[in-house]
């Protein structure tokens, strides 16, 4: 996609003499941001990676995207339980939220500064499979012909007798998706090794089944209930993971997720974090993780965090007063510590030229840098119907947006 100026739509729009002043400025920000020359990608530093017995050639990259962003060792091996996340979480925002979150818990043992990305190598697609399912009974093993060592589930078994409803409701699944994320160190000047290890657990809030006439049903998991599971899932899965040769003494990340419904318009969150030394096989403690989603506007977000959902109504206010087309705004906010964190903003709205697209740009842009503070990251998304038209960051403590028009 090819980036254009934003400047020019000044003569498209009726502004008063002082908001055309501040956002010609605004205009001229972003105009040098996205005129400004690209970085130059050099194939980077190569170096000898280290698997069992095997050494491979792979790539550390030279350019880092941002301070908070892992460089990615090349070329890019994907986890051999790739794909299996999508699979098991409800909603594709559980899916970004359970990935990112979990690097974003990592990375406070395992610093960007220090430590390189790559996906899970040692968790197949087999084995996080066999873990995710039920335990069997012993009826159950004899009637399904399996055998003793592949009765490895980490949810627990269901009844033998009972209707479908009854079974269910006595024995959830709690647990829905397992993450391995692998994190490398140089150890010398051409050489990388294993440093240390992420896993996430996503568990249910609530788990679905259907009725001996197929009729669908759901139950409700409790808060405390889906935590005293997850920590006894952990427990298990450090065991096991201390057995998978390269695993046997390396620093390991556990984290816990609670999956959001599927019907809910949020991701989930992660709720508790374990950080064991190498070469430990129990948990000692585990460090409470205050995070959480709220869409805005919304009732909950009014309750409990007021002050917020009048910047943000006061915001959709003023977009909507300005341009008189119909426009869908919808916040979601990440709150760490109960503290509003990043804001991402998606807006709707039926543009009919690109001058119209620019000019209701640039207003955005400048409401954005008027109505929330600069501790806050706030991303807007304007789009029309079926495609995306521009792109508005203002990332926490950066005086200029970043704005973005696409052609």
């Amino acid at each position: 996609m090819k980036r254009i100026s934003i400047i020019s739509s000044l003569v498209a729009c009726r502004w008063t003499k002082r908001a055309r002043k501040r956002l010609a400025v605004l205009g001229l920000a972003s105009f040098c941001l996205l005129s400004a020359c690209a970085p130059k990608f050099d194939q980077g530093e190569e170096v000898v990676q280290n698997k069992g017995s095997k050494e491979q050639e792979a790539v550390i990259p030279k350019y880092n995207i941002s301070d908070s962003h892992y460089r990615v060792v090349l070329p890019f091996k994907p986890s051999g339980a790739r794909g299996q996340v999508v699979n098991d979480l409800n909603t594709r925002l559980d899916v970004d939220e359970f990935e990112t979150g979990l690097m974003r818990l990592a990375s406070e043992q395992f610093s960007p500064d220090d430590y390189l990305f790559q996906e899970g190598q040692y968790l197949d697609g087999e084995t996080v499979g066999k873990w995710l399912a039920r335990k069997r009974t012993n009826n159950q093993l004899k009637e399904e012909k399996m055998k003793p060592e592949d009765n490895i589930g980490l949810n627990p078994p269901i009844s033998d007798t009972g209707t479908n409803e009854q079974k269910n409701k006595q024995s959830p699944i709690y647990l829905a998706s397992i993450l391995e994320h692998d994190y490398l160190v140089k150890v010398d000047n051409d050489k990388v090794k294993l440093g240390g290890v992420a896993i996430g657990l996503a568990l249910n809030s609530v788990h679905y089944y259907s009725t001996e006439q197929g009729y669908p049903r759901e139950v409700k998991i409790k808060d405390d209930v889906i935590e005293r599971e997850g920590k006894q899932i952990a427990a298990e899965v450090l065991k096991r993971l201390r057995n998978i040769k390269g695993l046997g003494s390396v620093p390991i990340t556990i984290a816990l997720y609670k999956q959001a419904p599927r019907s809910s318009v949020t991701p989930g969150h992660f709720f508790a974090v374990t950080h064991v030394d190498e070469g430990s096989s129990t948990i000692d403690k585990w460090e409470a993780v205050n995070e959480e989603y709220y869409l805005f506007p919304s009732d909950e977000a009014e309750k409990n965090h007021r002050d917020d959902w009048l910047k943000f109504n006061n915001f959709k206010s003023d977009v909507e007063d300005f341009f008189p087309n119909y426009t869908g705004i919808v916040g979601k906010g990440l709150y760490v510590n109960d503290h509003l964190q990043k804001l991402t903003i998606n807006i709707t709205i039926p543009f009919y030229g690109k001058m119209e697209v620019i000019g209701f740009t640039q207003y955005v842009t400048g409401l954005v840098m008027e109505k929330f503070p600069d501790y806050i990251t706030v991303n807007v998304y304007i789009s029309s119907t079926g495609q995306p038209e521009s792109l508005i960051v203002r990332q926490a403590k950066v005086n200029e947006p970043f704005v973005h028009i696409y052609r």
